[in-house]
């Protein structure tokens, strides 16, 4: 029963016979005919068809609610007794930037547990030398991090992408109408960065001395904070400008940042130890690549 429920699942999701049995590789006659044998075995009509059309009967709407749920627990059940079976569990553990504001590393997170659901994925936020001593100390498999130094042979060093930097701005400051925009006319604006209390002296230091921003500096414990702090036109944050159509960038402007005449990057990198090559690392780090 538990295929046929997840054959009606599929039905519903798709909204059609066709496109259901495509996803699950049967035929539609199969299909039709799976789902006449689940009413059937429960005693009720799932579906009332309409010529080739269907619409959900109360008595179905609420089935496929609440087997959404029962499918659910099946496969977690499934997944904590093998890990039960083969006497260990496998983690993977990664350490992240914590100002990154893009999409790539959170598709990545979603393609690998799909994908691999025998392994559980612990996520582990910081700033730039949070992750770096983190993976010293073996508190993390890999990092996910901007690169601030020259590769060490002690790690396995993955150039991801190098972005484009943006200011991000509230929409109605005065500087959301430039096409472009430099760190010394932004002197006199805040900007925002994103750093725990115990890295908030080494990020300013990083951006005053290696960026080259002069001006003040406001700290946000996350990007949500830090982006309601532009929002409010308190300050700017420097963004890849990657999520520009999500709902809240609505209320901010990505200008390019320039310096020298050219617009300035930020290089993302993935780290780990040499000596600790497994499979699962290098996997993730291909899906997380093939993200940007």
């Amino acid at each position: 029963m538990l295929r046929q429920i997840k054959y009606f699942q599929a039905v519903v999701r798709n909204n059609s016979f066709s496109e259901a049995a495509e996803a699950c590789n049967i035929s539609q006659s199969a299909m039709s005919q799976q789902i006449q044998a689940l009413e059937r075995e429960l005693g009720f009509q799932l579906l009332e068809r309409k010529k080739r059309k269907f619409e959900l009967t109360p008595s179905g709407e609420y089935f496929y609610k609440k087997s959404i749920i029962l499918t659910a627990d099946y496969e977690r059940i499934c997944r904590e007794a093998a890990k039960i079976a083969h006497g260990d569990e496998s983690v993977l553990s990664i350490g992240y930037l914590r100002s990154y504001n893009g999409q790539a590393f959170f598709k990545a997170i979603d393609k690998f547990a799909s994908d691999y659901s025998d392994i559980m994925v612990k996520t582990v936020p910081g700033n730039h030398e949070e992750l770096f001593q983190a993976l010293r100390a073996g508190d993390v498999d890999l990092v996910f991090n901007d690169q601030r130094r020259a590769f060490s042979d002690e790690y396995v060093n993955v150039i991801l992408d190098r972005s484009n930097l943006y200011v991000g701005i509230s929409m109605r400051s005065p500087f959301a109408e430039l096409k472009s925009v430099t760190l010394s006319e932004l002197k006199n604006t805040p900007c925002v960065l994103v750093a725990s209390a115990e890295q908030q002296m080494a990020e300013e230091i990083y951006y005053r001395d290696v960026i080259g921003f002069q001006g003040d500096f406001l700290f946000a414990e996350n990007t949500e904070e830090a982006k309601l702090s532009v929002v409010g036109d308190n300050g700017f944050t420097l963004t890849n400008g990657e999520n520009h159509n999500r709902e809240i960038e609505d209320l901010i402007c990505h200008i390019p940042l320039f310096r020298g005449g050219n617009q300035m990057f930020q290089t993302y990198c993935a780290f780990w130890k040499k000596e600790h090559c497994e499979k699962e690392i290098e996997t993730f780090v291909d899906i997380l690549k093939k993200q940007f």
